[in-house]
Formats: structure tokens, C-alpha cells, sequence
């Protein structure tokens, strides 16, 4: 008879946004719930901007005058999404959109009406509500009205603790039990069902000894981020921790396992293994170091089916200031490569294509210097930090389009052409070779002008930000894990960016919190309900 050292109805592995989500969304539906962390809990969401992507009417864009309804952001998701998940999941996710946010709120997670009156990246304190896609773009303005639907938890700097904090402290006011310090290694599988997991715990280390391993979390999870040398060499001391201190334990789980692991970005060998192709070593990982595959990696050890694992969200963001939305993006041959005020990720998606991944924005002397007068209002610190260093470090500057050309190695006729496709769309008021809106474009004819270098580079002052999409194959009423043959895993589910979802095609700000929250939640409620038909 197989013995047990700890035992819940419902274990949760991995405490992030998603694993927050099943917890509380299991512990309301009655089970005894048990969450597992190898750090401190948080995971990415607690790093993360704390962005949610919600529309179709929340409280929060009513009392901003907003107006937006569902059929609205199906528009637009459906288009940005693709086949992620079926049609039935997408017009799920946004019917429920408002009742996220409600639920959110609940829980202690404060959100704030106050619209950010320019397209940006990541709006500054003053500001709460926002595009954070691509809805007023070209192409996706013809398909939906665009609606403001970055709903951003409310905080000070980058807000994914105020999301994170309030849901982990209204899931400990609910009974959710969590031990942080103990790492799963291997699902218990008891004739074809998931039973359990083994797992290595620091639970009956020495204070001291808890204390440094939980100082060398919080150094490995932000700085880390900026600094993977830095998180390699505290990931060997805390390895070390484990192996001298830590305790092997089996937990039982009386109805179920979600995996709520996150994706696999801090893991170089499993990035390179499923996109060979793609240029990842340039990119800045953005999560934490228990985004290493371990949760993908345990289930398909158990027969679970993966999808989409070559998707890889990079961004390259060129706003704030505003301004470089008129600007024009092109490649080494000197061709345009996409609307420009279009999302940082589908930006990155350009030059992850494009010929040696190096790309250029074009500007000239106005749009300079209207950038210049933009940036100290519109940008938080580290914004301001990369646009300087954008604007100021070796930009490429001449007198005229061939002389800017000719010393960034463009060959100049190539891009005299497209400057002058560009303005003269302008000029007989044409639509843009690229579909940018009307309202968004500028032409490009006062010199100096300068190419300032946005290509795929590792440069810690200018860095791209990257993140795995792909994971586990789900049942997408469920969350249950499938296997190849389109079945599921008795007891397994998974959530966030463990699991295919919403935003693993394209990812724009907020889709994958947005994603965690609403997977986290299914696989949590669905796990109860198989207990009570059993």
C-alpha cells in the first residue's frame, strides 16, 4: 500500500497567476487544496506589468466611457488569435471577460477607470486603462471598434504584485494551503490516474537555511530577469540547497493535479530543441527561472500531447514616445515591414523574419524632435531608459535618404523608394502600402534624418523580451490534459502558460494574465466537479 507524507483533494503545482486562479477557483467549489512552489510563489505574474486583457463591458471601462461589447472583442481576438483555441473557447473567454474582472475585483485586485490618452506600451502611474494590442491599428480597425482593454491592477511601477498579492492573500482568507520551497519532480500515475506527486521539499531545512534560499529566490526571480549569468549562478547555489537539505515527499491528490507550471523561456536547451529556427539567444527570457519545461516535461512523461512549443512571443516596442508610430520600420533591404503602430510583439514577429534580423526606424528631424518632447511625460523609468539609449547610442544619421542609407549598409535606391511609396500615399491620401492608419501616419521629409537600430540584439538597455507559448494539449471545457490520441489524462489538468491557450499564437499585453486567470480558473472547477461524478 502506497504511503503518503501530506494529502489534498487538489494540488496545485506552481503558484503563479494561473495556479492562484485553480486554487481559489477549486477552494470555492469546496476541495481541500494544496499548492505547491519551488521559490516564494508569484511566478511571472508577479514580475509582469500586471496587465489583464478584458473587455465586452467591464466595470472598469463603463466608468471610463468606454464602450465595448462582446461581439466587439470577438471581432478583434478572432483576428489576432487565429486557431489558438476553437471559436466556442474564444467566444467563452470573452462572454466571461466581464465577469473576470468582477471576480478579480473581489478578491482584492484593484483596478482603475482612467484612460491613457496615447497609444504606449505600458502607460505610466497616472494612468490605468488602455490599448495594450493592436486595436487601433490597420486592418483591425475595419473588424471591431477599437476599445480600450489593457486593464492594469493599480500600483505603482510594474502592478503584477497588486495582481499577484491580493488573490494569494484572499486565497490563504479561503483555506488554501501553500508550501513554497518544494519542487515536483514526477506525477504518481495508479492505474492510468493521477494520484499524486513526488517532490523534493525544503519544508524541514534549518531556519538559516530557508532564510538564504528564500534571499536567493528574490534575486534569481527580478534581477535575474535582466541578468541571466547572474540567475544561472544563483540557480546552482539554490540546486546545492536542494540537495543537501531537501527532503523527498509523496502527496496525494484525492482528485486531481493541475499543472501550473509556466512555460519553458528559462530553459535554453528545450527552447532550442522546439525552434531551432529562431533567433532566442538575442532575447531577454522574461520569467522566472521555474520556467523551465518542468510541468510540460512531467506530463508528457506521462503521455501528454504538446502543442504550438515553437511559438515564441518576442517584442520590440518603439512607444513610448508616441510619436515614433509615424515613423517607418525597414529591413537590411530597406522595405517596410508592417504597420508600425501595431503591438511590440508582432514588431518582433517582423524581425524575427526579416533578412539577419536586423531592422531600423526611420525618422526624421519633426518626428525627432516631437519624440523628444514626448518621452519625459509619456514613460515609466526603465521606458525612458530604453528610448534614450535608442535615440542617442550610434543612431545613423545623413543629410538625405541615400546618405542614411549608404552608411547603414541599405542600398539607397531600395529605400528612397520606400520613403517615397510612404509619403506619397500620404500626399494623395491613399491608403498606406502597410495599412497604417491615416490618422497615424507622418511623412518622412525633413532632414537630418537618422536609422536608429531596433534588430535583434542582446543589449541589456534595449532588450527583447521573450516568452514560450506553446505547452500542454488541454480538453477546452476542462482543462484535462489530452494525449495523442485525443483522449485525457485521468486527474491531470494544466492552466497558463504550462497549456495551450487563448494567447499562444499572438500575444498582445494582458492576453496571457488574462489567459491564466481564466484557464486557472476552469481547470480549478472542472477538477472538483470530476471528484463529485466519481
Amino acid at each position: 500500500m502506497r504511503t503518503w507524507d501530506s494529502s489534498a483533494d487538489i494540488v496545485v503545482v506552481g503558484y503563479g497567476g494561473a495556479g492562484v486562479a485553480a486554487a481559489l477557483a477549486a477552494r470555492e467549489s469546496g476541495a481541500d487544496v494544496l499548492a505547491l512552489d519551488r521559490f516564494l510563489g508569484g511566478g511571472a505574474t508577479a514580475l509582469s506589468g500586471g496587465i489583464v486583457y478584458a473587455g465586452g463591458g467591464t466595470w472598469v471601462q463603463r466608468a471610463a466611457g468606454v464602450q465595448d461589447d462582446v461581439e466587439n472583442m470577438l471581432a478583434y481576438l478572432r483576428a489576432e488569435v487565429g486557431d489558438a483555441v476553437s471559436e466556442q473557447t474564444l467566444r467563452r473567454f470573452c462572454e466571461g471577460s466581464t465577469a473576470m474582472i468582477d471576480w478579480l475585483s473581489s478578491h482584492g485586485v484593484p483596478f482603475q477607470p482612467s484612460l491613457c490618452p496615447y497609444k504606449t506600451s505600458y502607460p505610466t502611474d497616472e494612468h490605468y486603462l488602455y490599448y495594450s494590442g493592436s486595436e487601433n491599428s490597420g486592418g483591425f480597425r475595419e473588424l471591431a471598434t477599437p476599445a480600450q482593454r489593457g486593464h492594469r491592477a493599480h500600483g505603482r511601477g510594474v502592478s503584477g504584485k497588486k495582481l499577484f498579492g491580493p488573490l494569494a492573500a484572499s486565497a490563504a482568507r479561503h483555506g488554501v494551503r501553500v508550501q513554497t520551497g518544494t519542487r515536483a519532480t514526477r506525477l504518481v500515475i495508479e492505474d492510468g490516474r493521477v494520484v499524486g506527486v513526488e517532490a523534493i521539499t525544503l519544508r524541514d531545512a534549518p531556519a538559516k537555511v530557508l532564510r538564504r534560499f528564500a534571499a536567493l529566490a528574490k534575486i534569481s526571480a527580478k534581477p535575474g530577469v535582466y541578468h541571466p549569468g547572474l540567475r544561472n549562478a544563483v540557480g546552482k547555489l539554490m540546486d546545492r540547497i536542494e540537495a543537501r537539505y531537501g527532503t523527498p515527499v509523496r502527496i496525494e491528490a484525492r482528485t486531481g493535479v493541475i499543472l501550473t507550471t509556466g512555460g519553458f523561456i528559462a530553459n535554453g536547451t528545450m527552447v532550442g530543441q522546439h525552434a531551432p529556427n529562431y533567433p532566442w539567444a538575442e532575447g531577454l527570457p522574461l520569467g522566472t527561472a521555474g520556467d523551465d519545461g518542468s510541468g510540460i516535461t512531467m506530463a508528457q512523461a506521462a503521455g501528454a500531447a504538446i502543442g504550438k512549443m515553437d511559438a515564441i512571443s518576442t517584442w520590440r516596442f518603439i512607444a513610448p514616445p508616441s510619436a515614433f508610430f509615424g515613423s517607418i520600420a525597414v529591413d537590411a533591404n530597406g522595405q517596410r515591414m508592417l504597420d508600425e503602430s501595431r503591438y511590440g510583439a508582432a514588431m518582433g514577429a517582423a524581425i524575427a523574419t526579416s533578412p539577419g534580423n536586423r531592422a531600423w526606424l526611420l525618422v526624421d528631424a519633426e518626428l525627432m524632435a516631437e519624440s523628444q518632447r514626448q518621452l519625459g511625460g509619456q514613460s515609466v523609468w526603465f521606458q525612458r531608459m530604453q528610448t534614450e539609449r535608442l535615440m542617442r547610442v550610434k543612431p545613423i544619421t545623413g543629410n538625405t535618404i541615400e546618405d542614411v542609407a549608404a552608411r547603414a549598409g541599405i542600398e539607397p535606391a531600395a529605400l528612397r523608394k520606400t520613403v517615397d511609396a510612404h509619403n506619397r500615399a500620404i500626399e494623395q491620401n491613399l491608403p498606406d502600402p502597410m495599412g497604417k492608419p491615416a490618422d497615424i501616419r507622418k511623412p518622412i521629409r525633413t532632414g537630418p534624418y537618422a536609422l536608429l537600430d531596433i534588430s535583434f540584439k542582446a543589449r541589456l538597455t534595449y532588450p527583447m523580451p521573450m516568452l514560450t507559448l506553446g505547452g500542454l494539449l488541454v480538453d477546452e471545457d476542462t482543462g484535462a490534459v489530452r494525449t495523442a490520441d485525443g483522449g485525457t489524462i485521468p486527474g491531470l489538468f494544466a492552466a497558463g502558460r504550462a497549456a495551450v491557450g487563448v494567447c499562444s499564437n499572438s500575444y498582445v499585453s494582458g492576453l496571457s494574465l488574462a489567459d491564466c486567470i481564466f484557464s486557472g480558473r476552469r481547470a480549478g472547477a472542472h477538477s472538483v466537479q470530476v471528484n463529485s461524478a466519481l
